[in-house]
C-alpha cells in the first residue's frame, strides 16, 4: 500500500466527547454517526478536511476508556492505538460542558509519554457564556487549549489554522498524488457478516477496520484512502446492509441509510456475497439499490475456502457462478470474482476487475460503427410491432463525458421513430447487446431516445440537428 499519512490529525478522547461530531465538521459532511449512545463509533475514520489552506488527512477513533461494550473494548483500544501511531497531529477531546473527568486525566497522562505534536480541544462550549469552562482543563498541563463547538462551528477556523500549524509541509510526493486525478470511490457493501470488513483489511494489509463474526460491527461508511500502483481510490467500507424490518436501534438505522447513501455516492460498488450462504433475499435487495443507483459493479464472492472444489472440477465452478448469474439476472453486467479475503485466494483479480471496469468505462464508439452495430442488433432480433408499429433506430451516437467522473457509465443518445413503441424488455436486450459487442463489462448502459416529434420541435427552435443520417433514414 502506497497511501500517505505524513499530513494526518488523530482525533481521541472518552466516550461521547463529542470527537465524530468534530470529526463531521472537520470533514464537512456527515460521515461519523453521531449519537448519544457511549461507543457507537467503533472504528477508525479517515476522510479530508479541506476547510484550511492545504487539505490533510483527519481520524476518528473509538472512545477511549469505553466498556460498553464488552466484545469490542479491547479492539476499539488498538484502532486509537494505531490511529495515534500513523497520526503527526493529536486532537485530544474533552467534554467542556461535563468537566474534568478520571479518564480524562488517565488519557492525559498516556498522552503526554507520546512525543507528537498535540492540542487540548475543549468541545461543547456552545456559547459565549460557556468560555470559563475550559479553565479547569488547564491542569492537564496541555500547552494548546482550544474551545470550540462542533456542532455550532464556533472556533472550527481557529482550530484548522493552529492545526495547519503544526503539520509539516507538504510532501512533493503528495503534491503530486492530488494532481494525479480524483480518486475512485468503490463502495464495499452487502448485508451484514460477509466480510466486508476482512475484504478490505486484505486489501490493505491492515487491520484497520473491525472483524468480528457478530452482525453488525461497522456501524458507519468508512472512507479509507488507497493507493495501488499509482492509481487512486477511495475504499468505502459499509456498515452492512439489513431489512428495514430486522434494524435493531436508532443506530442500525442509521447505518443503513449511511450505506445506501454510500452506494449512491460510490463510482463503483462491489457487492460481497457470502459462497457458502448463497444468494439471499438481501443481498438482491441490495444488488437492486446497485442497478436502481445505476453503479458500475463487480460480484466478489467471498470465503471461497470454505467450498472450494478440485482444482480441476470445472463444471462445478460453472454452475455455480451460473447460479450466482441467475439469482441476481437484474446485475447480468457485474463480473463474477471468486475470492477469499480469509486466505487472500484470488485477492488480486479484485483489483484486476475493478480496473477493467474503469478502462471499459473510458471506451468509445465512432458515429459509424456504432450505428452499423445497433442495426445488426435490431436485424438480429427484430422489436416486436406495438400500436401498428414497429420501433426503429435511425441515429445512434455515444454522448460525450462529462464532468470528472472516474468511472462514468456509457451513455448513448439514440433517435428513434417512436420511443413509446419501445417494449422494456427490449431496452433490456438493446442494453446487453450494446454491452456485449462493445465490452462495457461491469458497466450498466443508459439510453436515451429522441422520437421525430421532439427533433421537429428542436429545429423549429432553431437547434441544431446531429447530422443528416436521420434525414436519409426517412427518404429510405
Amino acid at each position: 500500500m502506497e497511501t500517505n499519512f505524513t499530513r494526518t490529525v488523530a482525533i481521541v478522547g472518552r466516550p461521547n466527547v463529542g470527537k465524530s461530531a468534530l470529526f463531521n465538521r472537520l470533514a464537512g459532511k456527515k460521515i461519523s454517526i453521531v449519537h448519544d449512545q457511549p461507543g457507537v463509533t467503533r472504528d477508525r475514520l479517515a476522510t479530508e478536511c479541506k476547510l484550511g489552506k492545504i487539505p490533510f488527512t483527519i481520524v476518528d477513533t473509538g472512545g477511549i476508556g469505553s466498556d460498553v461494550d464488552a466484545s469490542f473494548t479491547e479492539q476499539v483500544h488498538a484502532e486509537v492505538d494505531i490511529a495515534i501511531e500513523t497520526a503527526t497531529v493529536l486532537l485530544f477531546v474533552v467534554d467542556g460542558q461535563a468537566g474534568l473527568n478520571p479518564v480524562d486525566q488517565d488519557l492525559a497522562k498516556r498522552l503526554r509519554k507520546i512525543d507528537k505534536p498535540l492540542l487540548l480541544v475543549v468541545n461543547k462550549i456552545d456559547h459565549p457564556k460557556h468560555s470559563d469552562l475550559d479553565a479547569e482543563f488547564s491542569r492537564l498541563g496541555f500547552p494548546g487549549v482550544l474551545s470550540v463547538s462542533a456542532e455550532h462551528g464556533r472556533g472550527i477556523n481557529d482550530l484548522v489554522g493552529r492545526i495547519e500549524s503544526l503539520l509539516p509541509a507538504r510532501e512533493e510526493g503528495a503534491q503530486n498524488q492530488a494532481k494525479s486525478g480524483i480518486p475512485a470511490a468503490i463502495a464495499i457493501v452487502g448485508r451484514p457478516n460477509v466480510g466486508k470488513s476482512s475484504l478490505i483489511n486484505a486489501i490493505l494489509h491492515d487491520n484497520r477496520t473491525l472483524v468480528s463474526n457478530i452482525s453488525g460491527t461497522t456501524r458507519d461508511a468508512i472512507d479509507v484512502p488507497y493507493t495501488r500502483k499509482d492509481k487512486h481510490y477511495t475504499l468505502i467500507d459499509t456498515a452492512g446492509i439489513r431489512s428495514r424490518g430486522k434494524v435493531d436501534n436508532s443506530v442500525e438505522v442509521f447505518s443503513v441509510m449511511r450505506s445506501e447513501r454510500s452506494i449512491k455516492r460510490a463510482d463503483l460498488c462491489v457487492l460481497v456475497i457470502d459462497a457458502a450462504m448463497g444468494i439471499t433475499m438481501q443481498d438482491k435487495k441490495i444488488a437492486g439499490l446497485i442497478q436502481e443507483a445505476k453503479k458500475p459493479c463487480v460480484l466478489a464472492i467471498n470465503k471461497w475456502d470454505l467450498i472450494k472444489p478440485d482444482e480441476h472440477d470445472r463444471d462445478f465452478l460453472e454452475k455455480k457462478i451460473q447460479e450466482i448469474r441467475d439469482n441476481l439476472f437484474f446485475l447480468d453486467y457485474a463480473p463474477v470474482l471468486l475470492l477469499s479475503a480469509k486466505t487472500g485466494e484470488n485477492m488480486s483479480r479484485l483489483f484486476r476487475g475493478i480496473e477493467q471496469v474503469r478502462e471499459d468505462s473510458r471506451r468509445r464508439i465512432a458515429t459509424g460503427p456504432l450505428n452499423r452495430l445497433v442495426q445488426t442488433i435490431l436485424s438480429a432480433n427484430p422489436p416486436a410491432i406495438r400500436s401498428g408499429k414497429r420501433f426503429k433506430v435511425l441515429y445512434a451516437t455515444q454522448v460525450e463525458r462529462t464532468g470528472n467522473e472516474p468511472i462514468p457509465i456509457p451513455r448513448f443518445l439514440l433517435f428513434v421513430n417512436d420511443p413509446g413503441v419501445l417494449a422494456q424488455s427490449y431496452r433490456k436486450y438493446l442494453e446487453s447487446q450494446l454491452r456485449e459487442e462493445a465490452r462495457f463489462i461491469g458497466l450498466p448502459i443508459s439510453l436515451q431516445m429522441r422520437g421525430r416529434e421532439l427533433r421537429g420541435q428542436e429545429k423549429k427552435h432553431g437547434e441544431s440537428r446531429p447530422t443528416a443520417s436521420p434525414r436519409k433514414s426517412r427518404q429510405k
